[in-house]
């Protein structure tokens, strides 16, 4: 069985051991590929891991000993299932193995939004302390989170998580999912999607993406929000208007954001929100937690291992 790799450096920098897999028939691993380079690499490929790296139908064409795909991630938009189901070649992918560390990540970003540690841990280190006439300082407006409402749009896995720890704060909760009409988890308030962004003080993004949720935060949805209130996004960057944000942050409108993820990654050097008021960017590392890509790599060899012994799980296309 020959097993290729294709992305493997963001899943395993170094850190975790790629044997388990290897133990399952002859191993290549890349770190990264080129798109010019994928067809030559997985030519003789029975089963082909990718990440980022895109699998189109006419690459899929290309590749004629292919059984097996396996994302290395829990979205799959960087493969041609349906080509690959017509093959009768199994696609399958990495759900829930990064729940409590995007969530975490959500809560990175508020704290850093609503108590400014970095900055003020900066000025602390530039003397700003030292100097200071009393025993303390703060150059931003601190915010307790207890009584403010978080608006969630999005409630699966990484969303209720999110309401959790929100909970655990003493905020109120209140979301939107589009496949739920009632309650989806204990103490959250199910709203429209503008109540949502009127009503909220800090909004979450934890919906897919889909032709109908891109830029589901427009100018119009950014309108309706409080001028103090913050936008975070772990999800997908082409949910927001990414143009539409940069004016609203710089011109006042909104308190700030912060983001994981852009539509561009990376991004060009001259985005329009990396230099955007308030506006915090890092660099799509929320999943990337050592706890979470041990789980990543785990399932990923189990849905292998199935694969073989003719169970498959975790098959987000259906062969013919």
């Amino acid at each position: 069985m020959r097993i290729v790799v294709l992305d493997g450096y963001t899943l395993n920098p170094g850190d975790l051991d790629w044997a388990d897999l290897a133990s399952l028939g002859e191993c290549d691993i890349h770190d990264r590929t080129p798109p010019e380079s994928v067809v030559a690499r997985a030519r003789e490929a029975e089963i082909v891991f990718v990440n980022k790296v895109r699998l189109p139908a006419e690459v899929i064409r290309q590749l004629p000993k292919l059984r097996y795909i396996g994302v290395l991630a829990t979205g799959y938009d960087t493969v041609d299932a349906r080509a690959a189901a017509q093959r009768g070649i199994v696609v399958t992918n990495i759900p829930a193995y990064g729940t409590a560390s995007v969530a975490q990540m959500v809560f990175a970003h508020i704290l850093n939004l609503t108590q400014h540690v970095a900055q003020h841990a900066h000025g602390v280190a530039a003397g700003r302390w030292s100097e200071a006439p009393d025993f303390c300082y703060w150059d931003h407006p601190l915010i307790e989170l207890a009584g403010q409402t978080l608006g969630i749009v999005g409630l699966g896995r990484i969303g209720r998580a999110t309401a959790e720890v929100a909970q655990a704060f003493g905020m109120k909760v209140i979301g939107y999912d589009a496949a739920i009409a009632e309650r989806a988890a204990e103490g959250v308030t199910m709203v429209e999607l503008d109540a949502l962004f009127r009503d909220a003080d800090v909004v979450s993004l934890h919906c897919p993406l889909t032709p109908e949720t891109r830029h589901l935060v427009d100018a119009r949805r950014l309108a309706l929000m409080k001028p103090t209130a913050l936008l975070i996004n772990t999800a997908r960057g082409p949910l927001i208007d990414e143009k539409a944000l940069a004016n609203r942050l710089n011109t006042g409108l909104l308190a700030g954001a912060g983001l994981d993820v852009l539509c561009e990654e990376p991004p060009r050097a001259d985005h329009p929100l990396l230099s955007a008021r308030n506006c915090y960017i890092t660099p799509h590392l929320a999943w990337a937690t050592r706890a979470a890509r041990q789980r990543l790599m785990g399932i990923a060899v189990e849905n292998v291992r199935a694969f073989l012994e003719d169970r498959p799980k975790n098959v987000v296309n259906r062969p013919g």
